[in-house]
């Protein structure tokens, strides 16, 4: 008789994997409390918890210079969305494209592999002068910074697949079509997250690097003009505000990849 399995299914952190994350920042908060409270770092660089809370609850009422809160954070998650949107519907097809025609891939490897190692502020003042200093610009620069990490995914993932998984396929009358369909995409989707992950990363990065360099509003912009006046709550309050945002993404993305994709990191 067989001993039963226990269901793949799990959460992604256990209990106590939760318990020490918590304990962990606690232990952090209590450490920057204690710091600010006994003054081992001047408040001028780094205010107590509770003047950072303040001006959150400042920040969150009244705005920052006349402009609501929620208006920086749409402006950063507009120009986010718009650019992984192309991202997606670029780098996955060409990835998988080029995986699949080395023809393809030499086409498009000597362009990736030239951008891909340039920091993306080293170009973005030529964005800036063919698109503008409005949000084109900034769209065509986390399109950039997304492109390469998501392609190569891609282009790992088709890499992978067996050989015996496709002739195995096509043994059995299916069509090109059909086997790209699937056996192909589905064999690349753990790639495929993860290369997600990875491009929203890079994007993200960039968006606040961008915003710090030519912008008037979003969360980067926040943070680099309460630099220029010595605010360093304010400077903290958009830092937790940009690392909760990308921390959600991040989530929202490993839950989709929980729920399609469950055997993955499973014994």
């Amino acid at each position: 008789m067989t001993r039963k399995t226990r269901s793949s299914r799990k959460p992604l952190l256990q209990p106590s994997t939760r318990l020490i994350s918590l304990i962990a920042v606690a232990i952090v908060l209590l450490l920057w409390f204690i710091a600010s409270t006994l003054q081992w770092v001047s408040p001028l660089f780094l205010p107590a918890p509770q003047v950072v809370l303040a001006a959150f609850f400042n920040i969150f009422q009244q705005g920052y210079k006349g402009q609501p809160l929620w208006l920086h954070g749409f402006a950063s998650l507009n120009r986010l969305f718009w650019a992984f949107l192309l991202t997606v519907a670029t780098a996955i097809p060409l990835g998988l494209l080029s995986g699949c025609s080395r023809k393809v891939q030499a086409l498009l490897d000597p362009f990736i592999e030239f951008y891909r190692p340039l920091p993306p502020l080293a170009y973005y003042t030529l964005l800036i002068i063919g698109l503008g200093i409005e949000d084109q610009s900034k769209i065509a620069l986390l399109y950039l910074a997304g492109f390469a990490p998501l392609y190569l995914a891609a282009l790992a993932g088709v890499k992978k697949i067996p050989g015996d998984r496709i002739n195995a396929a096509r043994s059995l009358g299916a069509s090109g079509v059909q086997v790209f369909i699937y056996v192909i995409f589905p064999s690349t989707l753990p790639e495929l997250f993860t290369g997600l992950r990875t491009a929203i990363g890079f994007m993200y990065t960039t968006l606040v690097a961008a915003e710090m360099v030519a912008a008037v509003s979003g969360l980067g912009w926040m943070v680099l003009d309460a630099s220029k006046f010595l605010r360093s709550d304010v400077m903290i309050v958009g830092i937790f505000l940009m690392g909760g945002i990308a921390m959600l993404i991040d989530g929202g993305i490993r839950w989709i990849q929980h729920r399609q994709l469950p055997w993955m990191g499973r014994e």
